[in-house]
């Protein structure tokens, strides 16, 4: 989800800011550039997170380019990118036990654009990815799509923020989207994934005559016929494709982004959402059993789509265990307090969020943190109306979803992953 400020808050002079004061009326270093030798460090990072808070208070979206100027961007996001799409469809993650950090590892869920209303410690995991890609993972989130991203105000954002450079700025993003992870094994306990689990995908090739190349493959889609998918398809999954259809390999990416977890036992359509699964507690137990795992962390449900789910717990405190089976427990993590970000009227859930503490050495005993927003909360606007654009937790338009796009800046859906974050501290 996108935002922006109309107007300046307080006066630079009256808030915390760096030392590298130009002007009274400019006290950041400005414009940002990417290091000569490209390695981020910590003041780096802090200088950007400083600059991105003095930009969003004092200045118009337009000037944006001053702040971040497009080579910079090109540059930060190509790093990003490296790191990404050389990462596999479902990380590995083993925390490191006898790093003198603290060897813990800490899950953010949803956090729906609210970087300014979350705590340092959450706001960091975005930048840490750069700064230290082996102990910040990123995972891909069912906004991290083209129809996403262009219904709910990321490519508005974009455009109005980079002018001329907005579809510059857009594509680049976008290809960035496409080498995030789907989902993560931490210490060989814990499965991650921003919607959940998925089918397996039987494949029977069609008759064709000889000798004929790319033989098509028919997808047997009878919901009757449904069973849970493996680690291994996951592996094997097309996660570069951003947008449905989601037919034939396209199907896993799908429902890891989409499914949601349901009372009923087995695997069926997910109706309400139009895209995705649900899978009963008996799924839960089969997949935690048959990979020898304890914990089921994913997120995709805040406050608004848990008071339509009869028979699932409410998101107040920011989380919820939905399954608890033989084997384990399935929970929901949502990172973003005070939902939702833009509506048209006064009510809010008023809801805290929270993120998840896994520590040594089984990792699968969750320790949950609870936290609120900022008060007062910023002033924004969105960058779509609200009231004219479909509730991302109803059916989806899936025919403008399976468009090809011809062409955000951080639209984090997915679950953040952090191994012994020091820095975070």
């Amino acid at each position: 989800m996108s935002a922006h400020s109309d107007s300046a808050a307080a006066s630079p002079a009256s808030r915390d800011l760096p030392s590298t004061s130009l002007s009274p009326s400019n006290p950041i270093q400005l414009p940002l550039t990417w290091p000569p030798d490209g390695k981020v460090d910590l003041d780096w990072i802090h200088h950007l997170m400083s600059a991105f808070d003095w930009s969003s208070k004092n200045l118009p979206p337009s000037d944006f380019p001053s702040v971040l100027p497009v080579q910079a961007f090109d540059s930060l996001v190509l790093t990003a990118s490296k790191i990404l799409h050389k990462e596999p469809n479902c990380l590995t993650i083993e925390p490191d036990e006898d790093s003198s950090a603290a060897a813990e590892v800490v899950v953010v869920g949803d956090v729906h654009g609210q970087l300014l209303l979350l705590n340092a410690r959450i706001i960091l995991c975005a930048h840490g990815l750069i700064f230290m890609p082996h102990r910040v993972y990123l995972l891909r989130g069912n906004h991290e799509s083209k129809y996403c991203t262009s219904v709910y105000g990321f490519e508005k954002e974009v455009l109005t923020k980079y002018g001329d450079k907005g579809k510059h700025v857009y594509r680049k993003c976008l290809g960035c989207f496409e080498g995030l992870p789907l989902a993560s094994i931490i210490a060989g306990r814990v499965y991650t994934a921003h919607g959940g689990l998925f089918r397996s995908i039987p494949v029977t090739p069609s008759k064709r005559s000889k000798g004929k190349k790319n033989r098509r493959i028919s997808f047997n889609s009878d919901p009757k016929s449904f069973t849970l998918g493996s680690l291994d398809e996951l592996s094997r999954a097309r996660r570069s494709v951003l947008d449905p259809p989601w037919e034939g390999l396209n199907l896993i990416p799908g429902d890891v982004l989409w499914s949601d977890p349901s009372m009923t036992p087995g695997l069926s359509p997910n109706k309400e959402r139009g895209i995705g699964l649900l899978w009963g507690p008996d799924c839960t137990e089969e997949f935690l059993k048959n990979f020898n795992l304890k914990l089921i962390i994913r997120s995709h449900e805040g406050p608004d789509a848990r008071e339509k789910r009869p028979g699932f717990g409410g998101m107040e405190e920011g989380y919820t265990i939905d399954h608890v089976v033989e084997s384990g427990k399935l929970i929901t993590l949502f990172s973003a307090p005070d939902y939702p970000q833009f509506q048209a009227t006064e009510e809010r859930y008023k809801n805290k969020g929270a993120y998840i503490v896994l520590e040594p050495p089984n990792f699968d005993n969750p320790k949950f943190h609870s936290f609120e927003g900022i008060a007062p909360r910023p002033q924004v606007n969105a960058y779509y109306n609200y009231e004219d654009v479909i509730d991302s937790d109803e059916e989806l338009d899936l025919t403008s979803m399976g468009l090809r796009y011809e062409e955000v800046i951080w639209n984090l859906e997915g679950l953040v992953v952090m191994t012994q974050p020091y820095l975070l501290k």
